[in-house]
């Protein structure tokens, strides 16, 4: 297993447009299968994730320039810049998948954190 430090490209587009294990098993997915229209609940199936995460993950990266939506079916069709970084994203996680899922778990925690800061805390 590789001990290396994800790439700048990598970490940005994880931090930037993957917002869960979904997300980029849904992406790369895709990417190995560039020709193929999926719909969520097949794919949710397929991937073994629930069909709202999967519907949302779909939704956020046809709205993030990576897949084209068309009547409730998604096809990869990243925006040209995109591209290159998937790519890379895809050869990384094949060498580093723990240090990615970490950087998308610990995300998540971050996020909730934040949240929870600003929620109203009853005084005793």
């Amino acid at each position: 297993m590789s001990q290396e430090a994800l790439s700048e490209e990598v970490t940005d587009l994880l931090l930037r447009h993957i917002g869960s294990v979904v997300h980029l098993e849904a992406l790369l997915f895709f990417r190995g299968h560039p020709s193929e229209f999926w719909d969520a609940q097949s794919l949710a199936k397929r991937l073994y994730a629930s069909e709202k995460q999967m519907l949302i993950a779909l939704t956020e990266l046809s709205n993030d320039g990576f897949l084209r939506p068309d009547n409730g079916f998604y096809r990869y069709a990243p925006h040209k810049d995109h591209r290159p970084t998937v790519d890379s994203l895809a050869d990384a996680y094949t060498h580093q998948l723990i240090a990615i899922t970490n950087l998308i778990h610990d995300k998540r925690r971050n996020i909730q954190a934040f949240s929870d800061a600003f929620k109203l805390r009853k005084d005793r």
